[in-house]
């Protein structure tokens, strides 16, 4: 009769999960499955590399470090079990159990060591916190001797499911994503230079060969943990570089990498990391000067930039600019796995191959301007601006788009009403109108400044997709309008009331003299030198005719 003998420990927390569940171990290996139900996580004992004791934040905690560069966090354990813990791996899994202490004291400065799964903050020798590799999406160099780092965030259920059964999903498993507030960034001041040779005491760090070329001491840590999260060019082969790429949004130069599961941003300042799987809507919109073309990507999360978040990436392209690029991909792979989305060799406007590329590595649709509008101008963009910023708005098929910045989608589908206003009562209101949107949820978006000229096609459009439009326009529009369009030079309503005033002046010189009129001297009103004048002060009439003798005599007029 064979006998198995096990361990088990209740209300254990795996990797940081929002549910409690029951841990079982055995000589195999052991397991764990939430007591809310789902699929067991299993590890062999085979893949244990190495295992640490250590206060956390539900008891005692067992970090379990992989053979394959990950972690594996248990948690929720009391001060009791250490003793049975300590067996099991020692007997079992022929692996000490480690006792490790965390640094209490609250310092805000210490060491960064990177280890094989994870970066380690250390003070006085003992680690403050842990980094694992797989929680950290991009790091960025934020300024001369500092470097940001952003972890991963939740986009769906299954990345925060620690109870996956898939190896990769659990290993990047977002545990930040388990409670309702997560750290996104954190940033590192690294002062000073150094050498790769003399950082190098350990294989941990590359190294850079017998010179020891000396160089910022951020420049490496950031180098270094490029290279353990594999962020970049690590990850994976690439497929396609565009270079010096124009970004409306975040405003820049960058280098686009394609990969297989994602694309990377290169800039001067900024590197972004960004799965395909966050990219959510891809448009391609031609500008109004029809010299270029942007491209509109919208992600789900964000891409942030310390503090701002932007949902759309935008980007600009000259419509006459050709690129000539070979694919870095066998026939093979792209007719198996992209199924004849992708071509080997591609000789066409840049703005074109982008778009073929991303459609054919990401399968997402590539939205462009609804066919049955265009501005009276024959556009597919309207000029007009959001509070301070100009940009165009464009139609859709089922949404609404502006660009470049602040980049704002607007779904059919959410709308309450669409409401035509114009803000004023110059002259010059009657040039332009407002478009206000406003949402079922209560929320409204206003666009400014449209040229009247627009009208009629929006119009147009609203009805041909069952929008409920309200016109809040002046009943004497069409008047003030007529105005307008007699001055087409005037910009501004100054210079329309400074025009108006000459035009005035202009036709009281053409009105006839009223000859019943008539005054007791040439000038309607007595002036200093006049003789019906008398100056203030003056107090006999004796005085009157020096005044006049000093006076200058008036010149005659002559017809």
């Amino acid at each position: 009769k064979l006998i198995i003998d096990r361990e088990s420990f209740d209300n254990i927390y795996l990797d940081l999960s929002k549910e409690s569940g029951k841990c079982r171990f055995a000589e195999t290996g052991f397991g764990w499955k939430s007591s809310g139900g789902g699929e067991a996580f299993t590890l062999d004992h085979s893949n244990i590399g190495a295992a640490q004791w250590s206060k956390a934040a539900k008891g005692f905690e067992v970090k379990i470090l992989l053979r394959n560069s990950g972690l594996v966090q248990l948690d929720g354990f009391s001060q009791e079990d250490y003793d049975r813990l300590s067996k099991i791996f020692k007997n079992w899994y022929s692996t000490n159990l480690q006792h490790k202490e965390h640094a209490l004291c609250g310092w805000n400065w210490g060491k960064g060591e990177f280890g094989k799964s994870e970066l380690a903050f250390n003070v006085q020798n003992r680690p403050a916190f842990e980094i694992p590799y797989s929680e950290i999406c991009n790091t960025n160099l934020a300024g001369k001797n500092e470097v940001a780092i952003e972890f991963m965030l939740p986009t769906s259920n299954n990345e925060t499911n620690p109870n996956s059964s898939s190896e990769n999903a659990r290993m990047k498993s977002k545990k930040a994503g388990a409670g309702t507030d997560q750290l996104v960034e954190m940033r590192f001041y690294i002062p000073g230079h150094t050498t790769k040779k003399v950082a190098v005491d350990s294989e941990d760090v590359p190294s850079a060969g017998e010179g020891g070329e000396e160089q910022s001491a951020a420049n490496l840590f950031y180098d270094t943990l490029m290279e353990k999260a594999e962020i970049g060019e690590v990850a994976g082969d690439t497929f396609a570089t565009f270079l010096d790429v124009l970004h409306l949004t975040p405003r820049g130069r960058f280098d686009i990498d394609m990969y297989e599961n994602s694309f990377r941003l290169r800039g001067k300042t900024y590197d972004y990391k960004i799965q395909y799987e966050h990219l959510k809507k891809f448009m391609i919109l031609p500008k109004p000067d029809e010299l270029h073309y942007m491209i509109c990507i919208g992600l789900d999360p964000p891409l942030r930039q310390g503090q701002t978040r932007y949902p759309f990436l935008v980007m600009q392209f000259k419509k006459d600019e050709e690129v000539t690029i070979d694919l870095n991909m066998t026939e093979e792979m792209m007719k198996d796995k992209y199924n004849g989305r992708l071509s080997s060799h591609y000789e066409q406007p840049i703005h074109q191959v982008v778009t073929q590329v991303f459609r054919g590595l990401t399968g997402k649709k590539v939205n462009q301007p609804a066919q049955g509008f265009t501005s009276h101008h024959g556009q597919y963009g309207i000029k007009c601006s959001i509070k301070a910023s100009e940009g165009f708005l464009y139609c859709l098929e089922k949404a609404f788009i502006f660009v470049p910045k602040p980049a704002t989608f607007i779904q059919f589908d959410y709308i309450n009403r669409i409401v035509l206003s114009r803000v004023g009562g110059a002259i010059s209101a009657s040039r332009t109108f407002d478009i206000t949107i406003q949402m079922k949820e209560g929320t409204e978006s206003q666009f400014s400044n449209i040229n009247r000229e627009e009208q009629k096609p929006l119009e147009e459009f609203f009805k041909m997709k069952g929008l409920k439009t309200k016109n809040e326009m002046d009943d004497d529009s069409s008047a003030l309008l007529a105005a307008a369009l007699r001055e087409p030079e005037m910009a501004s309503s100054d210079d329309e009331v400074v025009t108006t005033r000459v035009e005035r002046g202009s036709e009281d010189d053409d009105e006839s003299i009223d000859e019943d009129f008539q005054t007791d001297s040439e000038s309607d009103v007595a002036e200093e030198y006049d003789s019906a004048h008398e100056s203030e002060g003056s107090g006999s009439d004796a005085e009157a005719p020096e005044a006049e003798k000093e006076r200058p005599k008036k010149k005659s007029k002559t017809s």
